[in-house]
């Protein structure tokens, strides 16, 4: 029976990610088989940490995250958890020897939301670092399974492509996340005066470590490349979208790549890469 629960537990992180994320999701799907489960798992532990510090505004935010904290490094050191999400967390943690460090680097940035609604250009990296280049670096763990040289190889373009995506998210979430949280994490940026220079020059970052990431996905192992690459090009497209709008629309609503766009970049990528062409 055992057996059973660590199935169950994989299977409500891959519910948790379908429900969140659908770009996320389609890019999963092109994982060889064997990726899926684990990424599902690491997708569900990040999504539920972030939930707390997003979401239970009616709720101790702090004590929920604390206890979320705890209940992870006793999932991790017992190797068993009644929570399936952190159950199956653990088991990736385990199977694909993620470091403590990149964790505690990922809690660390979920507690600074709830300290802190402005950044300095320090607490900018040290938050996008923790957020979204560590999750980069525990999909790599998998992807490489177990391969350490070609994992250190790749470190510096999975930091790329996680910080890249993370930008992007606050570019479009300008809006939610100053007036459901007054929060505006770009250093230097006021939320009532954002105007195009600034919009650009943010852009231009972004695309900086677009560019870079690129170069690590071209050498990604080939049973995760095209889910990657996915997700990279539908990013692009929504930075390009982004792009193409003044400062005054991103900060008045949310823009989104529509499904049927989703879809199109979905098979011109999957014909790329069966031409060798990523």
């Amino acid at each position: 029976m055992m057996s059973l629960y660590k199935s169950v537990a994989r299977e409500c992180s891959k519910h948790i990610t379908n429900r969140y994320s659908t770009s996320f999701s389609l890019g999963i799907r092109m994982f060889d088989a064997r990726l899926r489960s684990p990424i599902y798992s690491i997708y569900g532990f990040v999504r539920f940490a972030d939930e707390i510090v997003d979401t239970f505004h009616d709720k101790d935010k702090a004590e929920l995250l604390e206890e979320f904290k705890q209940d992870t490094y006793r999932a991790i050191d017992r190797k068993i958890s009644l929570n399936p999400v952190l159950q199956a967390f653990q088991e990736v943690v385990h199977d694909y020897y993620i470091e403590l460090d990149l964790i505690e680097a990922f809690l660390r940035s979920m507690e600074m939301d709830l300290d802190h609604s402005r950044y300095h250009q320090d607490l900018y990296e040290e938050y996008i670092y923790g957020s979204a280049e560590v999750v980069g670096l525990m999909c790599l763990r998998v992807f490489c399974e177990g391969d350490h040289v070609l994992y250190k190889s790749l470190r510096a373009s999975a930091c790329s492509l996680g910080a890249a995506f993370q930008k992007v998210n606050f570019l479009r979430d300008m809006k939610s996340d100053f007036d459901e949280r007054e929060r505006v994490y770009f250093p230097g940026v006021d939320f009532h005066g954002f105007c195009d220079e600034d919009k650009s020059a943010i852009e231009c970052d972004i695309q900086k470590d677009f560019d870079h990431a690129y170069e690590g996905i071209k050498r990604l192992p080939k049973g995760a490349r095209l889910g990657v690459y996915v997700a990279y090009v539908y990013y692009q497209n929504l930075l390009k979208k982004i792009a193409a709008s003044n400062a005054e629309t991103i900060i008045k609503k949310r823009l989104r790549v529509n499904d049927g766009r989703k879809i199109y970049l979905l098979v011109s990528s999957s014909l790329k890469n069966r031409l060798n062409m990523i």
